[in-house]
């Protein structure tokens, strides 16, 4: 590691293996301020939940808020888009801080709340059970375009309310939102072409759900239009948050949750031994272990004395989640793959009002994934060993995984 630039953040190292990169910041510097990219990179476990539940310290309103170009850069022809960019998701619910958040986030609170999420279980096991159907008989599979990403996306046009003829439409418009939070420097053109669309599809389903409300998402965030607590703009940017939040986070737990048990025999074999009574805690596991987002970032609206370093007003700061859910002194043997494991205080979620609204939906969808797979599939045999993974900060995605069970 001595050799590696800790502050190249899109180095082939900090993509490829991010607990080894981070962990030695951790190490090292754990308040680590980056000259790069102008920003502290915070890697504990113990700081990270201070700064989450400190909330009115670290304003969630950053892209409203830094107005610094965007890091990596982008192609110069980009900036118009980059504006556009910046003001569609400055009225997410996500970029929020208090009492607009807390304003924001009540009205979609209780379509999201666990025990209503429950009830989309059934749902979610037989759509599960579809996949795997004309799945199952290959022999293999690989694990993105056959089954991680499609499920969200079925979910997701469920929780829409739209047809199903559309969900492979959605699922274009979501590959391009995911752009989000890349590397490339031309990523402002897809995402933007996404943003675009998905304000042209969604916006005639919104002015039905005005008129004829169902229990659909698009639905609660229309009669929050209703009932003045949202604009139309921000009606439209949220529905594409839930198509993009929830795309890639569940699509990365998926995938990299197959990944760890196909890496970790012996924990595969323990599961399909008791799948009903081991699939939850697997779950959070894989949301420690390899969680599908690395990290997550805000603005410090104050200036902060953080042990014994001094994080001034407009300073970028970025949690490290990666690291925070492989700290040795939150987890013991922190290394160690252990479906057992109890208790499992991971940041993987956030924690504090920012806690993230589609926990429990995404639990489900990786309860139901790992718990089929268990009972269906005995071995999980990676056809490659070597993978490679999206230049993302933000998100821990694969760009494929193919395996086999024969």
């Amino acid at each position: 590691m001595t050799s590696i630039d800790l502050d190249d953040l899109f180095s082939a190292e900090a993509i490829g293996d991010p607990y080894g990169f981070f962990g030695a910041l951790r190490e090292s510097d754990p308040i680590h301020w980056n000259a790069r990219h102008q920003l502290w990179v915070i890697t504990r476990h113990a700081d990270i939940v201070w700064m989450v539940r400190h909330h009115e310290l670290f304003s969630s309103a950053v892209i409203r808020n830094d107005q610094r170009p965007p890091y990596p850069p982008i192609d110069p022809e980009d900036k118009e888009r980059f504006e556009y960019v910046r003001e569609f998701r400055s009225e997410q619910v996500v970029e929020q801080d208090r009492p607009v958040h807390a304003t924001m986030r009540g009205v979609v609170h209780p379509f999201f709340a666990p025990t209503a999420m429950e009830a989309w279980r059934p749902f979610i096991a037989n759509a599960v059970a579809d996949l795997l159907d004309e799945i199952e008989p290959r022999g293999g599979m690989d694990v993105l375009p056959d089954l991680a990403a499609p499920l969200p996306v079925r979910v997701i046009a469920q929780l829409m309310g739209v047809p199903p003829e559309d969900r492979e439409y959605l699922r274009e418009l979501a590959d391009k939102l995911l752009y989000i939070n890349r590397g490339e420097s031309y990523r402002m053109k897809p995402l933007t072409e996404g943003m675009r669309a998905m304000v042209e599809y969604v916006t005639p389903f919104v002015e039905k759900r005005l008129q004829e409300p169902s229990n659909d998402f698009i639905s609660v965030l229309a009669q929050g239009e209703k009932a003045g607590l949202f604009d139309r703009h921000q009606v439209l940017v949220n529905t594409a948050l839930l198509l993009f939040a929830g795309h890639e986070t569940t699509m990365n737990l998926i995938a990299n949750g197959t990944l760890a048990f196909a890496r970790h025999p012996g924990q595969w074999a323990q599961l399909r031994a008791d799948p009903d009574g081991l699939v939850r805690t697997a779950t959070e596991e894989c949301l420690r272990y390899d969680a599908p987002v690395k990290s997550t970032q805000r603005i410090a609206a104050s200036d902060v004395d953080f042990h014994g370093r001094s994080i001034r007003t407009g300073d970028r700061i970025r949690w490290i989640i990666a690291a925070a859910n492989r700290d040795p002194l939150a987890f013991a043997d922190p290394d160690a793959f252990d479906i057992t494991r109890q208790p499992n205080p991971h940041v993987s979620f956030g924690a504090g009002i920012h806690y993230c609204l589609g926990s429990t939906l995404a639990r489900l969808e990786g309860q139901e994934i790992f718990r089929a797979l268990a009972r269906r599939v005995p071995k999980l045999v990676l056809d490659d060993p070597e993978v490679e993974y999206q230049p993302s900060i933000q998100f821990r995605s694969l760009k494929s995984l193919p395996i086999s069970w024969r």
